[in-house]
């Protein structure tokens, strides 16, 4: 039996793919690349963006093209607020949402075995010892509601599945933490994802000992609110990033994303203490005007973002005192930003253009144009944006970003970092990245694959 997997969206829906695919593995089925006929296909969704979920729908449209007597299963956060549309489209066979993805490798194989009597050829009668069991768009302008008439899942309840991807040979996702309490006025995920929950620290420890156990040097923990771990079992995440340090084999550590409100103060001076975490941060701001972030429903201010920005840096960043303090890396800031929210004024819209291009400076703007969502509350206010207008803050936004990131290169230049090697090969050259998250490449050499090499930048 072929089995075929394309995720889309965030590495939290990479790492539990590639869970899928380790339990699908384990039971005897053959993994095929997505373009190619399969018995069946497992497609992680995304709805983040009408455009996503549109491409969510034309994947699983080709796969049916392609294979029409395939199984076509579907999980992901598209999966649990548009279910019904998804199964109503030919060749899909189960549809699994957020309480669901314990289940999808258990019921998917009881699906294939249950066909005529060649289905199943191949496949372990039962599933494998400590498989996962983990078994598992409407139209753009769609009017369906989201499916939220039971309310998200709350914490500790249904399942949470433990993930981590293992795709890569040099860097795995680990997933800690799932759901989100905040309910920012645009945003759909505690009702794709659920309330804030995770997994015990013991759990997670394990998991990055298995890892290691593969050879992988590097760990990106991640989550939907990351930093809200220990909501469930009464734990800390400082507490987990303790207990991971401890795991041997692993050399690097990166947080993927982190609310600013929630990395406090004695994370930031535990990590530049002289740890396995890198000087890379992920911290979404979505707005730089405290009208817009409170209208939203932010839980910060513009200038509580900028005090804590400037705390990591008097912190992490290099003094310049000494030769050694001139020689270290200076910290990386990755920053998501939202255009056009609703009410979003030209005047608002400069302030957040203002804010990040004199106030805080990071290293790179990752620029969203607001999608509006059926039925979150920013989906009904009047005032919206026109997409035109979007388009135009999105790129004024990428040409910030651009002209950031090569001043933060810029400023780099002439300091030693630590570059991880990884496998691919292009024109003759293979990349990697530095501590604080700057691509780097050099002739290919197969025997710095996977190794950690000092670099001047």
């Amino acid at each position: 039996m072929k089995i075929a997997f394309l995720t889309f969206g965030c590495k939290l829906n990479y790492a539990e793919t590639s869970t899928y695919e380790r339990g699908f593995v384990e039971n005897g089925l053959t993994v095929v690349p997505w373009e190619e006929a399969a018995d069946a296909y497992l497609v992680n969704t995304c709805s983040v963006t009408e455009r996503a979920e549109k491409k969510c729908r034309n994947a699983i449209r080709r796969m049916h093209r392609l294979s029409p007597e395939a199984r076509i299963i579907v999980t992901g956060c598209y999966a649990e607020l548009r279910k019904e549309s998804l199964q109503a489209m030919p060749g899909v066979a189960l549809v699994f949402g957020a309480k669901e993805k314990t289940k999808v490798v258990k019921d998917t194989l009881a699906l294939l075995r249950s066909g005529d009597g060649t289905a199943g050829a191949g496949l372990a009668a039962e599933p494998a010892d400590g498989c996962p069991q983990v078994p598992g768009a409407a139209d753009a302008r769609t009017t369906e509601p989201v499916a939220a008439a039971a309310g998200p899942a709350r914490a500790g309840e249904g399942d949470i599945l433990e993930a981590y991807s293992s795709g890569e040979r040099t860097r795995s996702f680990l997933k800690v933490q799932d759901g989100c309490n905040n309910f920012c006025a645009y945003c759909t995920v505690p009702y794709a994802r659920g309330l804030s929950r995770n997994i015990p620290i013991a759990d997670a420890v394990a998991q990055a000992g298995r890892i290691a156990a593969e050879g992988i040097k590097e760990i990106v923990i991640t989550g939907v609110n990351t930093g809200d771990f220990g909501r469930s079992t009464g734990e800390s995440f400082l507490e987990l990033l303790k207990r991971l340090e401890e795991v041997e084999g692993i050399e690097r550590y990166r947080i993927s994303s982190i609310e600013p409100n929630l990395i406090t103060e004695d994370i930031i001076r535990w990590i530049a203490s002289g740890t396995k975490f890198q000087p890379h941060f992920h911290i979404p701001l979505q707005s730089g005007s405290d009208t817009v972030l409170k209208r939203v429903g932010r839980k910060y201010s513009t200038s509580f973002f900028e005090e804590k920005i400037a705390l990591i840096r008097e912190v992490m960043d290099p003094g310049e005192g000494t030769p050694e303090a001139r020689l270290k890396p200076y910290v990386f800031f990755g920053i998501d930003v939202i255009a056009g929210l609703p009410g979003e004024t030209p005047d608002l819209f400069e302030e957040t253009f203002r804010f990040l291009a004199e106030r805080i400076r990071p290293a790179f703007i990752h620029v969203f144009p607001y999608s509006r969502r059926p039925g979150t509350p920013a989906a009904g206010w009047k005032d919206q944006v026109r997409d035109g207008v979007k388009t135009e803050r999105v790129e004024r936004l990428e040409r910030l970003c651009a002209d950031l990131h090569a001043s933060f290169v810029e400023k780099n230049r002439g300091r030693h970092s630590k570059v991880l090697w990884e496998s691919d090969l292009k024109d003759g050259m293979m990349g990697g990245y530095t501590g604080n998250y700057i691509r780097v490449e050099r002739p290919w050499d197969q025997a710095r694959v996977n190794t950690i090499e000092d670099v001047i930048i």
